[in-house]
This record gives C-alpha cells, structure tokens and sequence, in this order.
C-alpha cells in the first residue's frame, strides 16, 4: 500500500500504485496516476493529467502537469506522460501539451533531469535522455533516444533532435540535429558526431567509419544537401545506423538543420 505523509495532500481521486512513497508536503491532483513504486521525497508537485510510470523518484520542488505556457492554449484537454525508472532532480517543470498541438507532453524510460531543467508542452523525449541542469526545451521538440542535453542548454521550439546526440552546456539549438550529432557553440553549429558516445555504446570501429564517412559526404560534398542525402542513401544502403540519418534528414520540418560551422551560410 501507498504510504503517505500526513503533511501532504493527495487527493480522493488520485490514483496510487503499490508501495508508491509520497513524503511531506507534496501535492498530488484528483487526475495523477503514480505508478507501482513511485516516490515523491518532499515538496513536490504533481498535478492535472500527469501519469508517471513506475519506480520514478521526483525531488523537492518539482511540477509536473502544470499549464501548458502557451497564450493560444484554451483550456483543452491535455496531460503529462513520464515513463519508468526515471530520476526528476529539484526544480524540474514538464508542462501539460496543448489543445492545438496534440494535448500531451511525454517523457520515456529512464530519464535523467537535472536540476532547473524544463520539457515545454507538447514536447516527445525519447528513452535514456539526460538533461543536465537548466538544459531547457521550448515547445513541440522531439528529442531522440539516448540523447544528452548539456547545462544551460536551450533548444527552440519544434526543433528535432536525433537520437544519441550530444548537445553543449551552453549552447542555442536553433535548427534540427542529425542523429549522433554533436552541436556546440553559443548559437549551436554541428561539430561532427557524438563520437564520446557512440563509443560507450559499443559501436563497433567499421560503425563509427561508416558513419563519419557518411557524415563527410553530406555536409563536405558536392551538389545540395537534397542531393547528398540521396547519394549517401545509394552508398550506405543497408546501413541501418546511417538510414536514421538520411530518414531523419527526408522527413525534415519547417526548422533547418544545424550545420558545421564551415557551411552555416550555405
């Protein structure tokens, strides 16, 4: 059964998986949904349609489910849906998705969000993503699995970033960041690939080369970047790692894609 301090208030029709733990002076809202094992450490704030999935611990000072901050919100349905087995640090805010942009927010597996850091409404953040402290999405972002957001990081809205990227402490993402890219700078440009991470992720040697040799073709060729993502598509095929690039680079949105500091201008 939950166990539930006597300073907080949970109410009536919450709904509270086995040995959930809710310490002092937290708030959970009629609509939440705590998983099996879920604990609250204290002060934290869950509330609207949040679901968070089993085993997450949330620390002090937290909200999840507020408002979504969009002046065109109208007050529709909306809800937060964080996975399982992820740590919320201190200050952390997941707002609710929008009436106009698809009503949820979600947050994978095994999600680690550092202190101050931010998901903004209608945001997807894959599984295994960190953010470091203050890193910050603005609204209807994509972020990939196994990404990692630096410090003070801040990501403008709709940009998409693929997955096993590494974004820099500090940095400004403005346009869209191929999978296994690596963007530093104070207005983000792509420095090569998240090789640091690839590693610790046991890419294999000849995975690493094919991904390098198709990063030089697409950003280092000739021709347009359209006609590049075709001739890296014809090269690599079969390559399922480089395919995530040329998809993610086909699919394309409104926003740009980040590029190497040599090309910003093309």
């Amino acid at each position: 059964m939950a166990r539930i301090d006597p300073t907080s208030r949970v109410d009536d029709g919450a709904k509270l998986g086995a040995d959930v733990v809710v310490g002092p002076f937290c708030i959970v809202g009629p609509e939440v949904e705590l998983g099996d094992g879920v604990e609250l450490i204290s002060h934290a704030v869950v509330i609207g349609a949040s679901r968070i999935g089993a085993r997450t611990k949330i620390h002090p000072f937290a909200v999840i489910g507020g408002l979504p901050q969009a002046v065109r919100h109208g007050g529709g349905d909306s809800r937060v849906e964080v996975g399982a087995d992820c740590i919320i640090r201190e200050t952390v805010t997941i707002n609710a998705g929008t009436d106009f942009g698809g009503g949820v927010t979600t947050v994978g597996d095994r999600c680690f969000m550092m202190a101050g850091s931010h998901a903004a409404h209608d945001c997807h953040v894959g599984d295994d993503v960190i953010f470091a402290n203050n890193a910050t999405l603005g609204g209807h972002c994509m972020v990939g699995d196994k990404s990692f957001l630096g410090g003070q990081c801040g990501v403008h809205q709709f940009v998409r970033i693929g997955e096993q990227s590494i974004i820099g402490g500090m940095t400004g993402v403005e346009h869209d960041v191929i999978p296994f890219g690596s963007v530093v700078g104070s207005r983000g440009q792509l420095g090569g690939l998240n090789l640091v991470g690839l590693k610790r992720r046991g890419f294999s040697r000849e995975a690493i080369h094919a991904l390098r040799h198709a990063y030089r073709m697409l950003f280092f060729g000739a021709g347009t970047l359209a006609e590049r993502v075709e001739q890296v598509a014809a090269a690599f095929e079969g390559d399922g790692n480089v395919g995530k690039i040329v998809d993610f680079l086909r699919a394309g949105t409104k926003r740009r894609i980040t590029m190497p500091r040599e090309l910003d201008e093309v």
